[in-house]
């Protein structure tokens, strides 16, 4: 059969090739052609757009690029309609794939599956009538999100989360730390991660407070998680005369070595905690006491990371809005590091959060429930 995947960032091209993978093995026939990046491109197919010409984020980003992102939404629906794909596979990216959706169900006909749902248990409930009219099916990857979908009588399977696949199937598993520092030419002195996010402006709105912060701990070394649409020049932009170093395309490496971890809100946290690592999640906003008042009254959720959300208490730190500053990120670090009784604590929920998404497996059980609906098996 012929898919068609969408796919809009970094996560979503990681999570795409592991469903290509997981496809591949029970359907012989399968085709691909894709919006996503070098690692669904490795799995096959064809790769009409790459992510990083498609991450925009933000409302001033979005309207400086409005004719790009039109653009690109023209380009994929002309690209769908001439392949005419047996299914469209929908990963997280809402803005974009919401619109996709409708166009390929009013036009085109053809089964839409979601995997990865946008997050509209959060806030823009609303979008629940789009997703029920345009929809076939709902894969979701959290735990929670079941009883949301279930609640608005909408069909949603539980498939696994595809974090906890890509942390069991991951490379170097083996490595030690003398290993990693020695490949990296890094020194010897304990790792503080970076993962500044994986777009451009979450990057530039997060990393220099990061680094700001990391300047106070002499006897660590700060190494930053490249995201793979980035180059060095990039991050060196930011990182000056600062004794910083960048890793490329090894994240997981990163976090099997790290002692401590600042990481922004999104997936980074989720693989964080598969890692056991204790980590401060900081989010820069714009007008942040605005922000916060808008979090607290209009937003259906506690919380902004993934493992609080699914632990549904805090485990982790959130420090964003008016919470994002030096003082309170330095203050979190200092325990994460320092404190033995606090580390065990947060530890504690990182393993109630890992007992939570239960046994991976998430990509084949995608792979086999789109099959099955296609195939009429």
């Amino acid at each position: 059969m012929k898919y068609y995947l969408i796919a809009g960032e970094a996560s979503g091209d990681l999570h795409g090739s592991n469903l290509m993978k997981s496809l591949k093995k029970i359907d012989r026939n399968a085709e691909f052609r894709y919006f996503g990046g070098d690692l669904m491109q490795s799995e096959g197919g064809t790769l009409v757009k790459h992510y990083r010409d498609l991450a925009f984020m933000g409302f001033i980003p979005v309207l400086m690029n409005l004719k790009t992102i039109l653009k690109n939404m023209k380009i994929c629906r002309t690209d769908i309609k001439s392949y005419q794909p047996d299914g469209v596979i929908l990963i997280d990216y809402p803005g974009f794939n919401l619109k996709m959706a409708r166009f390929v169900k009013e036009e085109l006909h053809i089964p839409v599956y979601y995997y990865i749902s946008p997050k509209i248990w959060a806030w823009k409930e609303y979008r629940i009538k789009n997703i029920k009219r345009d929809v076939d099916k709902m894969l979701c990857i959290l735990p929670f999100e079941v009883d949301f979908y279930k609640k608005h009588r909408f069909p949603v399977d539980y498939v696994g989360n595809p974090s906890v696949d890509a942390f069991e199937n991951r490379e170097y598993k083996s490595e030690t730390f003398d290993e990693f520092t020695a490949n990296n030419q890094l020194s010897n002195k304990p790792i503080i991660a970076l993962l500044a996010g994986s777009r451009k402006q979450e990057i530039k709105d997060n990393l220099p407070m990061m680094l700001r912060v990391v300047h106070s701990y002499p006897d660590y070394q700060a190494v930053i998680a490249g995201s793979p649409g980035m180059n060095s020049s990039f991050y060196n932009q930011f990182i000056e005369n600062q004794s910083v170093s960048i890793v490329f395309d090894q994240t997981y490496r990163l976090l099997q070595q790290a002692e401590a971890a600042l990481v922004t809100s999104g997936t980074a946290t989720l693989e964080t905690s598969l890692f056991r690592v204790p980590q401060v999640v900081c989010y820069k906003t714009p007008v942040k006491h605005l922000v916060s008042f808008v979090w607290d009254r209009f937003f259906k959720v506690k919380y902004i990371s993934l493992v609080n959300l699914i632990a549904e208490k805090e485990v982790v730190k959130e420090l964003f809005g008016k919470y994002f500053s030096f003082e309170q990120i330095k203050n979190e670090l200092d325990a994460i590091l320092f404190d033995d009784e606090y580390k065990k604590q947060m530890d504690e929920g990182y393993r109630e959060v890992l007992e939570r998404l239960g046994q991976s497996g998430a990509s084949d059980n995608t792979a086999k429930l789109i099959f099955q609906s296609l195939s009429g098996e």
